[in-house]
């Protein structure tokens, strides 16, 4: 069994990584809290705030999740094909993800999203093996579970409004004026709204968490054994028929924007079926046109993804808080946007004229080494199978 590097597939990651710098803008601007709560919105930042709100928050990392539960699959295939057993490079993989989110989160950004991935690798290995309809039915399953978990989920009280306000309005102040250390500080120590100090509330949290993402995970992991992104011209019709999903999803979440009982539900639904949505639409354009300027700059991001997603948090920090040049809350929606898309062209430029000269990006040969065991970064093989080429 020989098992390739899919070019789709790194394109798309690629572009997965153009939404969620786009979507994480409002975070490095305003707060994970604060991005909820903006008031005295200029008529083009508000216009361009629920584009963002709609068009792409929530939306593109559950791209970059199906990916990782695809990716895993085949890396799971490429250690299989030479003829050694994967139970342990999938944990080597996931304690190697769980350092690097914490390193992230730490000393970088709390947004991170790796060190779930490492804890979710873990959740998975009893699904590792299972058919591609036993994922999508467990995925349909629990997909239904989260969005019920939801209801009433986001009615938030007074006081809670006033808790949330109040930390706002500190968290601007420490992060805008603040020092490396007492952005930190801040980070580890202030009282976030709405974590009580119950150790109950914690479990359950810790529980529902995995399955809010599970669904797509799972759904990734039946794509790989589909072989849904190999061979795409013969999948063209299949591409084309799932576009429906994406004005379905965007009104769901044009409703998600209003309050009621069931907005988190439409929120919540709403973010992942448009991300499949843009899957399918994404497969669809690359079927025209694999070789246009725009897809091989995506391929470019997409094969250094977990540098690039590393030093979107690295840019920005720098760009928005204190110990930079502190421009937390100042830039505006529209302007954010537009410093976001200088940033991703720059990382599509620098991508490609990085893989001139080298093969895998830094944090990506440190993960394979880990995950391999070995110097080289690549798999000791009992018997020579074929050429082959590993995800990262």
């Amino acid at each position: 069994m020989v098992v390739t590097r899919v070019k789709a597939v790194d394109a798309l990651r690629g572009f997965s990584l153009f939404g969620i710098l786009m979507a994480n803008l409002l975070i490095f601007q305003y707060g994970m809290y604060g991005k909820d709560m903006l008031e005295n919105l200029s008529s083009l930042d508000t216009v361009s705030y629920y584009s963002l709100k709609v068009i792409i928050e929530g939306s593109f990392m559950p791209i970059f999740t199906i990916l990782f539960g695809f990716s895993l699959i085949k890396m799971i295939e490429s250690i299989r094909a030479k003829g050694k057993k994967s139970r342990w490079a999938i944990i080597r993989r996931g304690i190697g993800l769980l350092t690097l989110g914490f390193l992230h989160s730490f000393f970088i950004w709390e947004g991170d999203i790796l060190l779930f991935y490492g804890m979710m690798i873990f959740c998975l290995l009893i699904f590792i093996n299972r058919k591609p309809k036993t994922l999508i039915i467990w995925a349909s399953i629990l997909f239904i579970i989260t969005c019920a978990l939801m209801y009433g989920g986001d009615m938030l009280t007074p006081g809670e409004k006033a808790e949330i306000k109040a930390y706002n309005i500190e968290q601007t102040k420490v992060y805008s004026e603040g020092s490396y250390g007492e952005i930190i500080d801040f980070r580890l120590n202030a009282e976030i709204p709405g974590m009580k100090d119950d150790g109950l509330y914690i479990l359950i949290m810790l529980f529902v968490s995995p399955l809010l993402y599970a669904p797509l995970f799972l759904t990734g992991m039946a794509f790989a054994k589909w072989q849904l992104f190999e061979n795409v011209q013969a999948k063209l019709k299949v591409y084309r028929l799932a576009l429906v999903l994406i004005p379905l999803a965007i009104t769901l979440k044009v409703i998600g924007q209003f309050d009621h009982v069931l907005k988190d539900i439409t929120v919540i639904a709403g973010q992942q079926i448009l991300a499949l949505g843009y899957v399918f639409l994404f497969m669809w354009i690359f079927t025209i046109k694999p070789t246009s300027k725009v897809m091989l700059a995506f391929e470019s991001v997409g094969k250094l993804s977990l540098t690039n997603y590393l030093m979107q948090s690295v840019i920005c920090t720098f760009v928005f808080y204190g110990y930079g040049l502190g421009l937390y809350g100042q830039m505006g929606v529209t302007l954010g946007i537009a410093f976001g898309l200088v940033v991703y062209i720059l990382q599509c430029y620098v991508s490609t004229a990085y893989l001139k000269r080298f093969h895998r990006g830094p944090v990506e040969i440190l993960l394979r080494i880990w995950t391999n065991f070995s110097w080289n970064g690549k798999v000791k093989k009992k018997k020579i199978i074929g050429s082959q080429e590993e995800f990262v």
